[in-house]
């Protein structure tokens, strides 16, 4: 059976040139880690004379180090460059084709760079996260993703749930004639499904669920969090102590109790969605109302469309009772869903209750009362909006957390559904012959490392660039 080579015809010259590359990446990381262990890792060394310098050991391995980095980085660009101008999968390779499917990710990618830095003066913090190369890093592989799972159906070669005979644990490149692509990029699992497909699709099926609900738990967290801190007394105390007996359960343990399937029939998911997802609309209507009631029709028609938008989103999310069909859930993701809100918000709570503890003593907040402000008006839109910073950076690491989380449960079996295409779930279908086929293991593994590296690289951007407000 034929097989694609994963650098086509390009890797004749590009391939062993970043071979070398990585050689010596390695031999100057070594040789780095003895200067420093040495002590030779010192500043410029003063020459014979006295006047010239001569570079210290650590010095000269550290321009080995970036050097030799770049040299590796370029080559594989170049592979999948020339990869992906070449006539047939078979000149491309394995990753020049894989470029080759992603070209509705790159051209987004390139777009969104471009008029973000164009404009990334008039963008207030997220222009600010361009100028942050740790930032940027991040920012273009959580983007990579969101575009892979936007353009998901574009790039797959086969549908994720298709089986095909005789390509069972195939190994990736693959020839597989009786599918549109003809081709396994990244060969087939043990129910002969093509991998590829499935990490790709994969990616929807995370970020359909961690970043909506992150945000439902952020909305919980704020709508709670505000009063508390601002407030204090009594109602501080009992939402801290809910608060942190949600806290005191370990986490893994109490993610397995709300999402396995037989805690469908207690009805408690219903109940936590019935309660959690009223948040958004609670906060969305005080947002409204402390902002124009000085201007009643304008309030009205605010407050009106919320209300009418959000109870008509909860009756479907909550209780799939949507008399349109538009908002509707399935009994596994609800657990999922509910159970990622339900953790997170008592987090987010703690974090803006100490927020708001901090700012409610600063001159502005003063003014505000002076100037006769409600307590609403300024919680909403003079102290939130001053803590955006640290809430923006917890929300991506919280993202990376869910993502982790969903993964999990995943790999535990308690994912969306049983053949989810979810990275988890393939990493538990993967692991069961890891000794023997790595692949359908290692493509999702790789994947789920890199969105959460992003994540967190972009949450080190926005950190960096916040502080500087």
């Amino acid at each position: 059976m034929e097989f694609l080579t994963w650098t086509g015809t390009a890797g004749t010259v590009l391939l062993p040139v970043m071979e070398i590359a990585v050689l010596v990446l390695v031999l100057a990381l070594l040789a780095k880690l003895i200067f420093v262990l040495a002590g030779l890792d010192g500043p410029a060394l003063p020459g014979p004379d006295g006047t010239t310098t001569a570079r210290s050991p650590g010095l000269l391995a550290s321009l080995a180090i970036r050097y030799s980095f770049y040299a590796a980085l370029a080559a594989l660009l170049l592979i999948l460059a020339a990869g992906a101008v070449m006539p047939s999968p078979v000149e491309a390779g394995i990753l020049g084709a894989m470029a080759v499917r992603f070209w509705p990710v790159w051209l987004c990618l390139a777009a969104t760079f471009i008029l973000s830095i164009r404009f990334r003066r008039r963008l207030g913090l997220y222009g600010k996260l361009f100028d942050s190369t740790v930032g940027m890093i991040g920012f273009a592989i959580v983007m990579f993703w969101v575009f892979t799972a936007i353009f998901a159906d574009v790039i797959i070669t086969q549908d994720p749930f298709t089986q095909l005979s005789g390509l069972k644990n195939d190994a990736p490149g693959v020839a597989a004639p009786d599918s549109l692509y003809g081709w396994y990029l990244l060969g087939g699992d043990h129910l002969a499904r093509d991998v590829f497909s499935r990490m790709v699709m994969g990616a929807r099926e995370v970020l359909k669920i961690a970043p909506a609900a992150t945000l439902f738990a952020f909305m919980v967290g704020i709508t709670l969090g505000l009063p508390a801190g601002y407030f204090g007394g009594k109602l501080d105390t009992f939402i801290s102590f809910l608060a942190n007996l949600v806290l005191a359960f370990p986490v893994i343990l109490l993610f397995y109790l709300l999402v396995t399937p037989e805690i469908r029939d207690t009805g408690i998911p219903i109940v936590l969605a019935a309660l959690l997802f009223l948040f958004p609309i609670i906060f969305f209507s005080v947002l409204w109302n402390s902002r124009y009631y000085t201007n009643p029709p304008q309030r009205n028609l605010y407050v009106g469309l919320t209300l009418l938008l959000g109870l008509w989103a909860y009756s479907g999310l909550a209780f799939n009772m949507d008399p349109l069909g538009v908002w509707s859930m399935e009994p596994n993701m609800l657990n999922v869903f509910v159970s990622v809100v339900f953790v997170n918000s008592p987090g987010v709570f703690r974090i803006v209750r100490g927020l708001v503890m901090d700012i409610k003593a600063r001159d502005y907040v003063a003014a505000g009362q002076t100037r006769g402000e409600g307590p609403w008006y300024i919680m909403l839109w003079e102290i939130l909006p001053n803590a955006r910073g640290p809430l923006i950076v917890d929300f991506c690491l919280r993202i990376g957390y869910t993502t982790i989380l969903l993964g999990t449960l995943g790999f535990f079996g308690l994912g969306v559904s049983p053949d989810s295409p979810d990275w988890g779930s393939t990493i538990d279908d993967g692991r069961k012959l890891l000794n023997l086929f790595p692949h359908p293991a290692l493509a999702p593994a790789l994947s789920l490392m890199s969105l959460v590296l992003g994540l967190n690289l972009l949450a080190d951007g926005l950190r960096e660039e916040s502080l500087k407000d």
